[in-house]
């Protein structure tokens, strides 16, 4: 059984921090992210996501983070795994959207 609670850390330098599950299953926490594709200073970002119990296998979970140095919102969805040893790890995917002047551009607008 995963614990999502704690500080996580990303093969490339990006770290979070996330609280406690709530009895709703809900947590909060930030993100500290190593990449940007930005000249702004990169800020500590909060997030807000949610745990699904695992009936068959680890549990599953998302969460969205509102970056606090750009127009954009990134949304993950994952899922959380232990070795043999115990180790944690969480694979994850993501989906980046930021803002566009006009509808027109939207197509350019996810990554």
């Amino acid at each position: 059984q995963c614990n999502l609670q704690g500080l996580w850390k990303n093969q490339l330098g990006s770290n979070m921090t996330l609280s406690a599950l709530d009895a709703e299953g809900t947590f909060t926490g930030s993100y500290h992210t190593a990449v940007a594709d930005t000249n702004k200073r990169i800020l500590v970002s909060p997030l807000r996501g949610a745990q699904q119990p695992g009936t068959k296998g680890p549990a599953t979970f998302g969460f969205t983070v509102q970056w606090q140095f750009t127009d954009s919102v990134t949304a993950f969805v994952g899922q959380c795994f232990v070795d043999h040893r115990g180790k944690e790890t969480l694979e994850t995917t993501w989906l980046l959207r930021e803002e566009v002047p006009t509808r027109r551009d939207s197509w350019k607008a996810t990554r």
